[in-house]
């Protein structure tokens, strides 16, 4: 049984202080079935009495002795400062009860238990439940306070594990979600996130009702004031014993106010615009992103839902539809605009999570960003040396082309930066850009492995770098371009195969100069970057699932809009044509420096063919999708060149091999590429071509949307788990997917 749906096997509970936390706790247990007897101690009879009329407590008393031998784990929910009388009254009493409690000040509580009990007993577990209302009194007793709320438990490295897990299991009979954190930490964090608003609302409506207008004031309040103001109402005295139980962390919060206060003054009076928008909006999306957090929503650091794709077979691929910006360009156009002097004006901006943790972390850096609002966001540029110390890591989510070209440019910084990722990046192995950008003079620590987080140490003197890649990729080439930019002298790179060239036509369009020649790309620090327009084509790799889905679709007839087409990008197209789709550039045009066209996609039996190698750079992040298109072709389609794909966001050759057998495609996997043995024929009917099946994607965005493609041609419905990073590079999938003519249920799995 889970921990989740185990009622506590306590013979008796005794709660300690029968007010809001203690009655509701005991209604919540009261809730969840718990067999054994629940008692209470209150110095107010009246509360005791309440309690057993509601049906809330067994038994209770005014008096403390005669309750604690009938119970097995008490709960002390006291005033902070009444604990340490408590405490000593409890002592002579206890025999091997466990004890815990729900202060909001852990280190208060642990000096309180020491100064009794000489140390703190192995059997007293710390706790502190994220919860509470305005209301006060047994009355107020609500059996939901706890369920889907944080507690935090606060056990020591000598704290019994028999009682640390009679004490979770008490919480989790509740509802609630149990965290773990050193009282320092914790009592760090509340300060901040619920003592010091607790305060500043205090404050605020106490400084009004002093002044001799108050009743006008509060007679024309609107519903910010309230919502602002609602925790003012809370008890005082509580609240008097918790600022004083954690004053110095209290304080310390209040200094971190005080200074950002002295900020926003100082840009108001000063009529700086950029500043106050920047403070603005970097508060507005950590805001967004806490509403995330309290409705377990996916949008950067939230470890997330678990969906599953439900694909049922067949189905026509015919319309006329635009995909996603292309992430690459999305990534590079904030990187820019923010290094760059002027306003930058971007559109066609891909809004998935990777980009916006982009976003976000320029935010975290000083820079005003205006949106994302349908794709625009305007960008106010602080120059290459413009940037300020964030306040703690930058997260990037699951984006390894973010983490490798932040690396480069965060290289020249003047402050330390701490860059992280999601589960899934903090596996990806990140030498290939800190060993050469510390040949570079970058100072650079990684955990075991080589892996992130990356500390990046600031105030480092770059040297210019003549670097020859040992595999082709963007991302390095990138990184260590934008390192030069801080360096000095030249920096050149050499690449082994054409890699996607988008940061050197952009840089180019921001001014900077960087030279090409055959398979060199260079630059030469100590230049400026001046703000320039970007429009943003549509991602050739998000709409890679789409030409192929109307390659391999008997009847289709799809045309896709306003795709980039970049030389360095359109291996796919190339693949799919050797392999006899029918596929036309239709309007083609260049948009900011970035070649773009429609492209239209009919129907066509596809045969298997051995992959170009110097096609495989051009499609690294399309072979996924093309490996289904192998599955509908005749005959046997062989990849080699192709060791990328093994560190990308999973293995993928082997998640595909994996799931293709699952299909029953038959595969035979090489340390650098597969053959996929097709098993249509040369009039490829509507019959299909594999069975269905179950697959896992292993969080990985493009193995999840390459098996939702295949059910296009299968004859059972395929499912595929953990889809929920689908988000991170093409949001909107799913509704795209159902627009063309595909079946595709999403669901939440257990």
């Amino acid at each position: 049984m889970s921990e989740q749906s185990c009622a506590p096997t306590e013979r008796g509970i005794l709660i300690i202080g029968l007010g809001l936390m203690g009655g509701s706790l005991a209604a919540a247990l009261k809730e969840a079935g718990f067999a054994g007897r629940i008692l209470a101690c209150d110095r107010d009879a009246d509360e005791v009495a309440r309690g057993i009329d509601m049906g809330l407590i067994d038994a209770g008393s005014t008096e403390l002795a005669p309750l604690v031998a009938e119970s097995s784990l008490i709960v002390l929910a006291v005033p902070v400062l009444a604990m340490e009388a408590v405490l000593r009254e409890l002592a002579p009493h206890l025999g091997e009860q466990v004890i815990t409690d729900v202060g909001s000040t852990k280190g208060a509580i642990e000096a309180a238990v020491e100064r009794v009990f000489g140390d703190i007993p192995p059997r007293f577990v710390p706790g502190h439940p994220i919860a509470g209302s305005e209301k006060s009194g047994v009355a107020a007793s609500n059996s939901a306070l706890y369920h889907r709320h944080k507690v935090i438990l606060t056990p020591r490295a000598d704290t019994d594990p028999e009682a640390l897990a009679r004490v979770r299991v008490l919480w989790a009979a509740c509802g609630a979600e149990l965290l773990e954190m050193d009282v320092a930490r914790h009592d760090q964090v509340l300060a901040r996130t619920s003592h010091l608003p607790h305060l500043l609302a205090f404050s605020l409506v106490d400084t009004l009702a002093r002044q001799d207008e108050r009743l006008e004031i509060f007679r024309y309040a609107a519903g910010g004031f309230r919502d602002f103001t609602r925790i003012a109402g809370s008890d005082p005295v509580m609240w008097r014993d918790i600022f004083s139980a954690n004053r110095e962390a209290v304080l310390g919060a209040l200094d971190e106010f005080e200074a950002g206060v002295a900020r926003l003054r100082r840009a108001v009076t000063d009529n700086d615009g950029d500043a106050m928008l920047a403070i603005f909006d970097r508060a507005s999306h950590a805001r967004q992103y806490f509403d995330t957090l309290l409705n377990q929503t996916s949008y950067q650091a939230m470890e997330q839902r678990n969906i599953r794709y439900r694909v049922t077979p067949g189905g026509n691929v015919r319309g006329r539809i635009r995909v996603p910006g292309d992430k690459s360009i999305s990534h590079r156009s904030i990187m820019l605009g923010a290094l760059a002097e002027g306003v930058t004006e971007v559109h066609g901006f891909l809004e998935g999570e990777d980009s916006l943790a982009t976003l976000q972390a320029f935010r975290e850096m000083g820079v005003a960003i205006e949106g994302p609002h349908q794709g625009r966001v305007t960008v106010h540029g602080v120059g290459l040396h413009g940037l300020t110390a964030p306040s703690g890591p930058l997260y990037v989510g699951n984006s390894g082309t973010a983490m490798r070209l932040f690396a480069g440019l965060l290289a020249g910084q003047a402050f330390d930066t701490e860059l992280t990722g999601d589960v899934s990046l903090n596996k990806r192995p990140m030498g290939r850009v800190a060993d050469p950008l510390r040949e570079m003079g970058a100072v650079i620590e990684t955990a075991e492995g080589g892996r992130p987080p990356l500390t990046i140490r600031g105030g480092q003197a770059l040297r210019g770098l003549r670097y020859d890649m040992p595999m082709a990729s963007a991302q390095v080439k990138s990184c260590l371009l934008l390192a030069g930019l801080y360096a000095e002298g030249e920096t050149r790179v050499r690449e082994p195969a054409p890699t996607r060239d988008h940061t050197e036509r952009m840089l180019n369009g921001f001014g900077y100069a960087v030279q090409r020649d055959a398979d060199e790309a260079w630059l030469q620090g100590g230049g400026r970057l001046t703000a320039s327009p970007i429009d943003v084509p549509s991602d050739i790799s998000s709409a890679a699932f789409y030409l192929v889905a109307a390659a391999i679709t008997p009847g289709s007839d799809l045309l896709l809009e306003h795709v980039g087409t970049n030389p360095t990008r359109i291996g796919v197209i190339n693949i799919l044509k050797a392999m006899g789709a029918d596929l036309e550039l239709l309007n083609p045009r260049e948009v900011g420096g970035e070649p773009v066209a429609d492209i239209r996609v009919r129907h066509a039996p596809l045969k298997g063919i051995d992959i170009p190698v110097d096609q495989v750079p051009l499609a690294i992040d399309e072979f996924p999708v093309l490996f289904i298109a192998a599955a509908n072709a005749e005959g046997v389609t062989r990849l080699r060149g192709a060791e990328e794909l093994r560190v990308k966001e999973s293995d993928r050759i082997q998640a595909m091999a994996d799931g293709l057998a699952i299909l029953g495609v038959e595969n035979t996997v090489h340390s650098d590429g597969i053959d996929v043995v097709g098993r249509a024929d040369a009039c490829d009917t509507h019959v299909a071509h594999y069975r269905g099946g179950h697959v896992d994607s292993l969080g990985d965005h493009r193995i999840a949307m390459a098996f939702a493609i295949a059910a296009l041609r299968a004859e059972g419905e395929i499912v595929i788990d953990d889809c929920a990073n689908v988000a991170t590079s093409f949001p909107g999938f799913v509704d795209l997917a159902r627009r063309v003519g595909l079946s595709l249920e999403e669901q939440e799995a257990s």
